[in-house]
C-alpha cells in the first residue's frame, strides 16, 4: 500500500467519524464541502490520476472510488436521519389546532349575461316554452336562404357576416336559423321554443355594439296563432323582466322571414317615456324585432302555411342586461374587469 492509498483510508475514517457528530443541515453541508467538495482529498486525487505511473493508476483508482462510495453512502444515510429529526421537532413545536376554523374558499359569481339568460329561461319556462339549442356555425342556407333571404336578395346587406374558409359555412348572424331546425324536428307537432345563443357580426365595436352578442329567439307554430298572441306574449315578458309598470309598443318594420313584421319597443325605464339620453329623447327603447312567420319559412320548416301559422321574435340578451342593471357600455360585459363583475 502506497502513501496515497494510506491517505485515502485515513480520510475515509476521519470523514465517517466526523459525520457522526453532525446534527443539523448547516453542519452537514460543511461536512460535504470538506470531504466531497472540489478541494477535498478525494476530488483532488481524481485530478492527479494522470501524474501516477501506469502500475499505480489501477490501485489508486480503485481506492479513491471505494472511499468516495463509502462517504456518499454515509452522507445519504445521515441526510435521511437529519430530515426525520427535523420533522419530529417541527411536529412537536408547531402543533396544528384542528379545532380552528378553516379558510373559506372564495366563491365566484354568475356573469350578468348569464343572470339575465337564466331569468329569461325562467319567464318563458313559466309560459310553457322549451329551450332549443342550435349551432353557432351554420350553413348559408340555414342562416339566409331558408329564412327567405336568397343569395341575390338585398336584405343580406343587413348582416355583416363572418364567412369561413369552407364554402357555404358562416358564423350565424342571428338565432333565427334555429327556427328551421326546430320546425323540422318537431313537425307535425306544435312548436313553442326559445332559441338562445351567441351570434357574430362584423361590426365596429363601440358603446352599444360588439362583434359577438347573445340573443334569444321565440318561435311559436300551431293552428290559429295570431298577431295578438305575439303581442300578449312579448308584453307579458317585458313586464316580468322589467317590472309591472313597463309597457310596450309594436312599431311597423320589415324582416324577410316574418310578415307582417314589427320592432318591439319598451317605454324608457330611465325617464318614464319623457325623453332622455338613453332613449335619445324618444321616450322608447328598442328591444328587438318580431312578426308572424313568413309562409315561405313555414314551408322550409315543413309546415303547410294554409293550415299552420306562427310568430317569431328576437331579443338581444346583452341589451336586456344593460337595461336591467343600468349599464351604460356594452363593452363592460366582455372585458373581464373583475371590479365590474364583482358587483353582480
Amino acid at each position: 500500500m502506497n502513501e496515497i492509498e494510506t491517505q485515502l483510508q485515513e480520510e475515509q475514517q476521519a470523514g465517517l467519524a466526523s459525520l457522526e457528530r453532525v446534527a443539523d443541515p448547516q453542519a452537514l453541508d460543511t461536512w460535504k464541502q470538506t470531504h466531497l467538495g472540489k478541494t477535498s482529498l478525494v476530488m483532488t486525487t481524481y485530478g492527479k490520476m494522470g501524474t501516477f505511473s501506469k502500475e499505480e493508476r489501477p490501485l489508486i483508482g480503485r481506492a479513491v472510488n471505494a472511499v468516495k462510495v463509502a462517504l456518499e453512502a454515509a452522507l445519504a444515510e445521515k441526510e435521511e436521519v437529519i430530515k426525520h429529526e427535523a420533522l419530529l421537532s417541527s411536529m412537536a413545536s408547531e402543533k396544528l389546532d384542528v379545532t380552528l376554523p378553516g379558510f373559506l374558499p372564495r366563491r365566484g359569481r354568475l356573469h350578468p349575461i348569464n343572470l339575465t339568460m337564466r331569468e329569461v329561461f325562467r319567464i318563458f319556462g313559466d309560459m310553457g316554452f322549451q329551450v332549443y339549442s342550435s349551432p353557432e356555425v351554420e350553413t348559408d342556407d340555414m342562416n339566409f336562404t331558408y329564412l327567405n333571404i336568397p343569395p341575390y336578395h338585398p336584405a343580406r346587406d343587413m348582416w355583416d357576416t363572418f364567412y369561413t374558409e369552407d364554402e357555404g359555412v358562416v358564423l350565424r348572424t342571428h338565432t333565427s336559423p334555429g327556427q328551421i331546425r326546430s320546425m323540422r324536428e318537431y313537425y307535425p307537432n306544435p312548436v313553442r321554443v326559445i332559441l338562445p345563443g351567441a351570434c357574430m357580426r362584423y361590426e365596429q365595436q363601440d358603446q352599444s355594439h360588439e362583434i359577438e352578442f347573445m340573443q334569444f329567439e321565440l318561435l311559436v307554430v300551431d293552428k290559429g296563432v295570431t298577431f295578438a298572441h305575439m303581442k300578449g306574449t312579448l308584453d307579458d315578458f317585458t313586464k316580468r323582466m322589467f317590472g309591472a309598470s313597463a309597457y310596450t309598443r309594436l312599431r311597423p318594420s320589415h324582416f324577410p322571414f316574418t310578415e307582417p313584421s314589427a320592432e318591439l319597443d319598451m317605454a324608457c325605464i330611465f325617464c318614464g317615456g319623457s325623453g332622455c339620453g338613453v332613449c335619445h329623447g324618444t321616450g322608447w327603447i328598442e328591444l328587438g324585432g318580431c312578426g308572424m312567420v313568413h309562409p315561405r319559412v313555414l314551408e322550409y320548416g315543413g309546415y303547410d302555411p294554409e293550415i299552420y301559422s306562427g310568430f317569431a321574435a328576437g331579443v338581444g340578451i346583452d341589451r336586456t342586461t344593460l337595461l336591467r342593471y343600468h349599464i351604460d357600455d356594452i363593452r363592460y360585459l366582455r372585458n373581464n374587469d373583475i371590479r365590474f363583475l364583482e358587483q353582480f
